[in-house]
């Protein structure tokens, strides 16, 4: 152990200066030691207090280096480094109130101070006030139009922000400045992919790898580019790069997760999934994906209540009601009970989970049924002691709710317990009249088709395929073809245009009482997976459903059923963005269907 120098014979200046030079050096033990031996004679010696506060600060004791700047602040109250230091440690330590507080005790001393301004910056994005960070990271950049941290800050804050093309402005200044900076290309590449420049993206996150081969979130953030782009063999392999280098990254395990799933690899990605959330429990979006796969893999049970994760993502979240009155999910009475029913997701789901109103009535519920307003009409007639109510109505008096995705969870719905008395919707029968005198005389097997949903829904470019692509089907003799696709695409509008052999009237339906109507005079119809699939199985209408080789959980896998529907008959596809081979199997299906028709 080495021995304490007495006062007289040691230099406390010398001291502090060898102390200096040696953690300049990076050896940390000893400058610590002669720190510390200054402040064993001299306790309030400013230079040792602030510069062991930071040995403290990079030796993660964050506690340690409060205390000791705490007592260089005592000695020098306005030292604006000491001030600076000491805003991080707080910081460090999740004080980040009493952080900016000292920033601002700093800025009272030396107003032109880049560091502090662009310190501020950093802390208020932590806290959620993006737009006073953006103002106090321009502030710096006033003083210092190059300072590359307040550059690249400023461009994380916009990119938040979603101001895309102003944060790539941003990070390109600071690749000007630094050129080996690996984050600003990783975040660069992120701008860029949110501006739909995919391919420039997945550059920016190769050269951020350049740079820096084990960046993980650089190897992450390109695996997610790929996957969005399709090229899903060439995301997992990235995926488990970057695995390789951090296996308990949870993020990676999450994302690794879907690109199994996009490769029709449900076990995998559940198992990549649970992984995820092993490691972090509260990892929303990897709970959230293992409810979709538990879902689509049948297993009821451990899918429901995990669904119920979805109320922590922020897009589902904004159509969460916070009612007075106390959610149901299944637990206590109902009897006597008024139960409101709210919708908050598509008009598919709520044709599916639309079902459940009725076993509520036969519990001795009365049920308010919450609906998108373009539905209301067609679910007036769901049965007695139902009252269907459109968004934005005053809802009467009630004593419980559950958001229509709950029901599931609240009946404890099991593959085989599943209600489906079809039909539970009926088209009114005025409708069904006016659409006749519509129609052409029939001419064989009438088929209603539709080939997309919603242009907006994430999962459009798996699900949705151009009318051109059915060509196939349009060769089947003995078939009347009806066009059912409300809202048409530039291509398929050409398509309808230039093909006698389709009718197309969708063009003119107003809410879903004239799709129910038109569907109920169809044969068949089919379609992609979109509202039209669960309007004809509510229906009781047989209706041929195209699946991408990763389908909607609801969907299930390996089979060409549905527990919901019985008058479904799915065709999937059996490799990824394989339409040609569903298509197929349809036109053969589809003549012997025409054929037995006409026998």
């Amino acid at each position: 152990m080495a021995l304490l120098q007495s006062s007289k014979t040691i230099n406390l200046p010398q001291t502090i200066q060898r102390a200096l030079e040696l953690q300049r050096q990076g050896n940390l033990p000893q400058a610590e030691q002669l720190y510390s031996q200054v402040l064993a004679l001299r306790p309030d010696y400013f230079e040792a207090l602030h510069m062991l506060g930071l040995i403290k600060l990079q030796q993660g004791d964050a506690a340690g280096a409060l205390r000791l700047m705490s007592g260089a602040l005592a000695a020098r109250p306005k030292s604006p480094e000491v001030l600076l230091n000491c805003s991080i440690v707080l910081n460090a330590l999740g004080r980040t109130e009493e952080a900016l507080a000292t920033l601002d005790q700093l800025l009272s001393v030396k107003r032109r101070s880049v560091e502090a301004y662009n310190n501020r910056g950093a802390m208020l994005e932590k806290l959620g006030r993006d737009d006073e960070a953006l103002e106090s990271l321009d502030r710096a950049l006033e003083i210092k139009a190059n300072h590359v941290d307040t550059l690249y800050n400023k461009a994380c804050v916009l990119r938040k922000l979603g101001r895309h093309a102003e944060a790539l402005k941003s990070f390109d200044r600071v690749l000007v400045f630094k050129p080996d900076h690996a984050k600003a290309y990783n975040n660069r590449g992120t701008a860029l992919e949110a501006l739909g420049r995919r391919a420039e993206a997945i550059e920016s996150y190769d050269r951020a790898l350049a740079i820096d081969p084990n960046f993980v979130e650089a190897l992450n953030n390109r695996a997610n580019a790929l996957l969005n782009d399709r090229r899903h063999e060439e995301a997992l392999e990235c995926y488990e790069r970057a695995l390789a280098i951090d296996p308990f990254h949870a993020e990676v395990l999450s994302n690794r997760g879907n690109a199994l799933a996009a490769l029709g690899r449900h076990s995998e990605a559940l198992a990549s999934c649970r992984r995820a959330y092993g490691i972090n429990p509260n990892y929303v979006n990897a709970q959230w994906h293992g409810a979709l796969l538990k879902l689509r893999l049948g297993d009821y049970a451990g899918g429901w209540p995990q669904y119920e994760w979805r109320w922590q993502r922020a897009e589902n979240a904004k159509h969460r009601h916070n009612f007075e009155q106390p959610l149901w999910l299944g637990d206590g009475a109902i009897d006597g009970k008024t139960v409101l029913l709210h919708h908050e997701q598509g008009f598919g789901d709520t044709i599916q989970m639309a079902r459940y109103a009725k076993p509520l009535v036969q519990r001795g519920a009365r049920v308010l049924l919450g609906v998108q307003p373009p539905l209301k009409t067609l679910f007036a007639n769901l049965g007695d002691g139902i009252e269907t109510i459109g968004s934005g109505e005053p809802i009467p008096p009630f004593d419980l709710h559950c958001p229509l995705m709950s029901l599931p969870l609240a009946f404890r719905t099991e593959l085989v317990t599943i209600p489906a008395d079809i039909p539970y919707l009926t088209a009114p029968r005025e409708r069904i009249e006016a659409w006749t005198e519509r129609l052409a005389p029939r001419q064989g097997l009438r088929v209603g088709l539709v080939c997309s949903g919603n242009a907006t829904h994430r999962d459009d470019h798996n699900r949705s395929i151009a009318l051109a692509r059915l060509a196939p089907l349009f060769d089947v003799p003995g078939v009347q073809f009806v066009s059912l696709q409300k809202d048409l695409r530039g291509a398929d509008a050409q398509t309808l245009a230039d093909e006698p052999r389709i009718a197309d009237i969708a063009g003119d339906f107003g809410d879903f009482c004239d799709t129910a109507a038109a569907v109920a005079l169809m044969d068949l119809v089919i379609t992609v997976d979109t509202s039209v699939a669960h309007l004809a199985g509510a229906l009781g209408k047989p209706f041929w459903l195209m699946l991408p080789l990763c389908p909607d959980w609801r969907w299930l896998t390996d089979r060409e059923d549905s527990p919901w529907y019985p008058t479904a008959r799915l065709f999937r596809q059996p490799r990824v963005g394989d339409w040609e081979s569903v298509i197929e199997r349809l036109a053969a299906a589809l003549a012997q269907r025409a054929q037995s028709a006409v026998n």
